[in-house]
């Protein structure tokens, strides 16, 4: 089995979280939307459907620890899941916590504007919460 990469283009607009059982976690680097993107840690995977289902159930449950830490940092109104794959076909699920009045409200956040990246000590402070927010 080889290892496991992840695509160039997820590296270049996210920023590493956590490790989980399954997924890497990646803070969207963009300041205008709490925003989490869970990758499984297995090459050649498009859809969800190609986990087996032990591994859907375990994305599943990644997906609402994301969900939970990212809403005692950044509560929200509405929660926004996204598996689209159609620019970046590497499996990734997109969890992203929405506000009413927020940047791309009530649209949806994929290609509205222009990302906002985070300072660099907003970036280390929020992602070390995130990470002790992920270990409980």
């Amino acid at each position: 089995m080889s290892e496991f990469a992840l695509d160039p283009r997820l590296a270049n607009d996210t920023r590493p979280v956590a490790s989980l059982a399954l997924c890497e976690v990646l803070l969207m680097n963009d300041a205008r939307f709490p925003w989490l993107v869970l990758v499984p840690r297995r090459n050649g995977l498009v859809e969800i459907c190609d986990l087996p289902p032990e591994a859907q159930a375990a994305l599943w449950q990644e997906v609402n620890l994301a969900t939970q830490a990212l809403r005692t940092l950044a509560p929200f109104e509405k929660l926004n899941l996204g598996a689209l794959g159609n620019i970046v076909r590497q499996l990734h699920v997109h969890v992203v916590g929405r506000r009413d009045g927020d940047a791309a409200w009530p649209d949806p956040v994929w290609g509205s504007g222009r990302a906002e990246p985070y300072g660099e000590e907003a970036l280390a402070r929020l992602i070390d919460r995130l990470r002790a927010a992920l270990a409980h």
